[in-house]
């Protein structure tokens, strides 16, 4: 691969600590460069590398796993610390439980002291990420897919994680009143009138992102790759597509309040933002994502996370921290040069894994390199880490 790496990432991971993490007992990395691939068998500790960065920013990290699942054996707490240049200046943020704490609760620091809320991490920090287990995506069911899509907008609009966990704070309020067959009128159009006013908002807000999208990905973001379309299958987007929210909200508020009982009796809302989906087309071809190849359906999400990636930079001046465990996996040797030319010339910090050091021989020159295994990095022979 030839040509010249992209600019300098303004929001860029230049020092990593964990403690009693998963199969790290104690590691303390600096990435030297714009690109580092992770290179090591399976078992070697390359996706908790990738999982641990993406503890720093909001959410439950690319394996969406329980808080005490982090915890290494024989260790009573866990920490993930990374440090960030960032447009704002240098931040350091943590996450990790409190030595005196339990063991299933989970703690933000920034610069040190407890934010707010995890908005405040996500206006510092951004991170999208690729895995194995999305190769299935479009084959399985819709809360995987609402889940990517609202990491898809939380990294452009920060605000949304708080529209998210009201909604689901008041489902949940909700959802416990019918089940305790609490009749209290009052109480009732309370949380169904927040849960239409924070659905209105999150849906308003994956509508504009898919629209976003599209836009970048129409405009060529996504590369040699396959430019997808995406669509948000949801009423209440269909409602919002077609009048002003505030009507869209009425609508909501009364719909849950003629479902109350039959909400009752299937323990939760029938209709909501809970139950909003996300698809995916070829553009080109309109071929559905979950009629297509693995192949195919690997090219696609790749151009999303480009072409996401491009929005992010435009909309908030500096590109995510992109972490593709195992992105060469199902694409040939043709579309592995592409990927891997593209990620050279974002602004953006990548983190890639794969089993085979060989793998990333294209990147000699860009990108640092390092084996996992036993709880330790050690630099690839053959590799240089290119300049930030």
């Amino acid at each position: 691969m030839s040509g010249e790496a992209g600019a300098p990432p303004a929001l860029r991971l230049t020092r990593l600590t964990l403690t009693g993490f998963r199969s790290y007992e104690s590691l303390a990395w600096r990435p030297a460069g714009r690109m580092a691939a992770i290179a090591g068998p399976n078992g070697s500790g390359k996706t908790n590398l990738l999982e641990a960065i993406s503890l720093l920013s909001p959410g439950r990290g690319l394996r969406g796993a329980k808080v005490a699942e982090y915890l290494r054996q024989g260790e009573q707490h866990w920490a993930v610390a990374g440090r960030f240049e960032t447009p704002a200046g240098e931040t350091d943020i943590g996450t990790g439980t409190e030595p005196e704490g339990p063991a299933d609760r989970r703690v933000f620091r920034l610069d040190g002291t407890a934010p707010r809320s995890q908005a405040e991490i996500a206006e510092r920090v951004a991170a999208v990420w690729l895995t194995p287990q999305m190769d299935r995506l479009f084959q399985e069911g819709a809360s995987g897919r609402r889940r990517f899509l609202d990491r898809l907008v939380y990294a452009v609009e920060p605000g949304h994680a708080r529209e998210v966990t009201a909604y689901e704070t008041a489902t949940a309020s909700r959802n416990r009143l019918l089940a305790e067959g609490r009749a209290d009128r009052g109480w009732l159009a309370g949380t169904e009138d927040a849960m239409a006013r924070h659905a209105v908002a999150a849906t308003a807000a994956r509508a504009d992102l898919v629209t976003r999208l599209n836009a970048a990905l129409a405009a060529g973001a996504a590369g040699d790759f396959p430019a997808a379309r995406a669509g948000l299958a949801c009423p209440i987007g269909e409602r919002l597509a077609g009048g002003p929210a505030l009507a869209a909200e009425d609508w909501l508020r009364e719909t849950l309040a003629a479902n109350r009982a039959r909400d009752a009796a299937a323990g939760g809302a029938a209709i909501g933002a809970h139950r909003a989906d996300m698809t995916l087309a070829d553009a080109g071809t309109g071929l559905a994502a979950a009629l297509a190849s693995t192949g195919q359906q690997k090219a696609l999400l790749i151009g999303v996370i480009l072409g996401h990636a491009a929005l992010i930079t435009a909309a908030r001046g500096f590109g995510p921290l992109l972490l593709l465990d195992e992105p060469a996996v199902h694409l040939d040797s043709a579309r592995r040069v592409a990927l891997f030319a593209a990620l050279a010339r974002l602004p953006a910090q990548v983190f890639l894994t794969g089993t085979d050091i060989e793998t990333f021989a294209p990147l000699r020159g860009i990108a640092e390199a390092v084996l996992a295994g036993g709880g330790t990095l050690r630099p690839a022979p053959g590799f240089e880490a290119a300049g930030a």
